[in-house]
Order: C-alpha cells, then structure tokens, then sequence
C-alpha cells in the first residue's frame, strides 16, 4: 500500500532573526504608505528604518524632502535618491517616523540602542506627526534597563556617579559629539526616571520617549499589524 505521507519538501520554520526581519518590513512598509507628494519626512534611525528608507523611495513621491536623524540614515537615503534637508531648514515636518527598541502599554518609549536619540528625539518633537515601527519583540509590559544617555565629555565620570549605576558604552562618540552611555538601574516610574536623567547635570538627552510625543505606533507579528494610537494628536 502507498504511504499517504507526502513526498514534497517541507517548509522550514523561520528562525527568530528571519521572523523579525519579515516584522519589521512589514511595518516599514505601512509606514511608508502614510509618505505623500511635498511631505516633509523625518527619517530615524535604526534596524527598522533600513527596511522604511527603501520602502519610502519605492513610492517615488514629488517634492519629498527629508530630514536625518543620523549620518548612517543621511548616507542611505541619499543612495536611494531621497532628498535630504537639515532640521534648522525644513523647520516644522509633516511626519516623522521611527524605531523603538522597547515599547510599553502605556506608549512609554525606549530608544537609543544606536546612540541617536538626542536627535530622534528633537525630530520627534519638530514633526506635526510621529510615527513608530516595531517588530512584535519590541513589544513589552514594562521598560527595563538599559536607557541610552548622551552625556558631555566634560565632566563624565560624575555625571555616571551621579545617575548610578550607569557606565559608558565602548562606541564612538554621537555626531554632535556626545558619549554615549547606558543608565542600568530600575525602571519603577518612566516618568519619574526621565525628570531624574533629564535634570543631572551633563545629560545632554536619554532615550525614555514620553506617550505625547507619539501619534500612532505600528507592531508588526505574526497576527498581523496592530495600531495604537498615541497621546500625540495626528494632524
């Protein structure tokens, strides 16, 4: 009697970094639709970005100028034949939009994993609209240590006693010049945490993104897309 087992070849299961890639590109992907003709575009940085950049040059909008929220981002979309602007030019951007290494219930942000989270942030800030985009794994029911800090070099080895404990990442310094840095202790109150490393002396910028900075956030898995609306209003 023939064996009913099938002979085809079977599929094999997508490790986690596969699973995570097709995520992000799926949430890039959506994002990138919301890009229109004359639109001002923040640009973040990131793993996930890498897969909006091309997405955004695919829609070939008329009159899209960009801002970027690092050199790495600035080089890649230059590549992909998207216009680059400076912030101080542009002033005021239709849309922004972004990574996020951690994403709580309450819109609560950690970013920062590359070290450009001062100016994601003055980007988020400048956009009528930000938009974040994860992968499902970004996901989390409370924030934990690590939170980026860029720090002055004057100075540092107090400001790092003074936000204990805290240490110094072995990278470059941020394009403006900054150390980059990782505040390691508990993360009990977001809020509370981010007026302590916001009010130290030599903090330049931490990586803790308050909900009203944020208009929708994009998480992308193996369900879907989910879309959750942020305290930032979308214009």
């Amino acid at each position: 009697m023939a064996s009913s087992r099938a002979t085809g070849r079977q599929r094999t299961p997508l490790s986690d970094s596969e699973s995570s890639a097709r995520h992000k590109q799926a949430a890039a992907t959506a994002a990138a639709e919301l890009i229109e003709d004359g639109m001002r575009v923040g640009l973040g940085t990131g793993s996930t970005v890498a897969f909006l950049l091309p997405a955004i040059a695919a829609r070939k909008c008329k009159g899209l100028l960009c801002v970027a929220t690092s050199p790495a981002t600035e080089q890649a979309a230059l590549a992909l034949g998207l216009s680059v602007r400076s912030l101080d030019e542009l002033g005021e951007l239709d849309i922004a939009i972004d990574g996020a290494d951690q994403i709580d219930p309450q819109g609560w942000l950690i970013k920062g994993g590359g070290g450009a989270h001062t100016r994601e942030k003055i980007v988020a800030a400048a956009a009528r609209r930000f938009v974040v985009i994860a992968s499902e794994e970004k996901a989390v029911s409370e924030l934990t240590a690590p939170v980026p800090l860029e720090l002055l070099s004057f100075g540092a080895a107090r400001t790092l006693l003074a936000l204990s404990p805290a240490s110094l990442r072995a990278v470059p310094a941020s394009p403006d010049g900054g150390l980059i840095a990782d505040y390691e202790g508990p993360i009990e109150d977001p809020g509370a945490l981010a007026a302590r490393l916001s009010a130290t002396p030599g903090v330049i910028d931490h990586g803790l993104f308050v909900p009203g900075l944020t208009s929708t956030i994009m998480i992308a898995g193996e369900q879907g897309l989910e879309v959750r609306a942020g305290a930032k209003p979308s214009i």
